[in-house]
């Protein structure tokens, strides 16, 4: 009996192994249907923002995924999402991969990740006029800290401010417009970000830019258990590195 319960359980493992490797990959779905599906929230300024006037989609990851796309020569879908749904979205195939998001334990515990190709750290935000009210990343604590539900700066607020009012907002709307409407006296981005929120609010300055925490960097999430996926967009971020393309890119959107 023993020896047939073995049996069994060996060729059950077979089988599952054959089905495994015969599974049809994303790159297969990708070139059989000729479009790739991107991932992307449209309320990352700089990096993924639709844009109200022409209701297009601009920025860093926009950039990357055009060529991406065009370098496998397929069509190019944005699939809107938000972030506390940006890792089940890619999990149930909604999209094949996402624009950048940051690397953390949680979400590579339920989706797979790119290598990564851009870095970056941690301010906070605050209006000009109340600046001086801060000497610092450690002044945070105890006042109103605004975050973007879904983001990694939810969890941050939560563990650097322990005696801060953390102030969860959904997308689409956005930490930094709780400032800028006086009901938060601070809110939490990364660097790159609030680069572009001083540019396009002027009555908005960051608290410690010179300064950033908890550094952190951007991959690509996809698909966990498909490792030829990851396997290919892996090849593709290497050669575009050794081409400089993140550089430039990065460079072109002011980053």
């Amino acid at each position: 009996m023993k020896t047939i319960n073995i049996f069994i359980i060996s060729s059950i493992l077979l089988i599952t192994s054959l089905v495994s490797a015969n599974a049809e990959s994303t790159l297969d779905k990708i070139m059989q249907t000729g479009v790739l599906k991107v991932g992307t929230t449209g309320d990352f300024p700089g990096w993924s923002f639709k844009n109200p006037a022409t209701n297009a989609y601009e920025g860093f990851d926009i950039e990357v995924a055009k060529q991406f796309a065009a370098d496998m020569d397929v069509e190019l879908e944005f699939v809107p999402t938000d972030w506390k749904n940006l890792v089940s979205g890619v999990i149930a195939s909604k999209y094949y991969m996402t624009s950048s998001a940051s690397i953390t334990t949680k979400r590579a515990m339920q989706a797979g990740y790119s290598d990564s190709y851009y870095g970056t750290g941690t301010v906070a935000m605050t209006l000009k006029k109340n600046i001086d009210k801060f000497s610092g990343w450690e002044s945070v604590d105890g006042t109103t800290v605004a975050v973007t539900l879904g983001t990694v700066f939810e969890n941050e607020a939560k563990k650097s401010f322990p005696n801060s009012k953390v102030i969860a907002v959904e997308s689409p709307a956005r930490d930094f417009q709780e400032v800028l409407s006086g009901r938060s006296l601070v809110s939490l981005t990364s660097k790159v970000e609030a680069i572009k929120l001083m540019q396009t609010y002027p009555q908005l300055q960051a608290i410690n830019f010179d300064e950033p925490k908890n550094a952190k960097l951007f991959a690509i999430l996809l698909p966990r258990a498909d490792q030829e996926w990851i396997n290919f967009v892996n090849h593709w971020i290497k050669d575009k590195k050794n081409q400089g393309f993140f550089i430039s890119t990065a460079n072109k959107f002011g980053l």
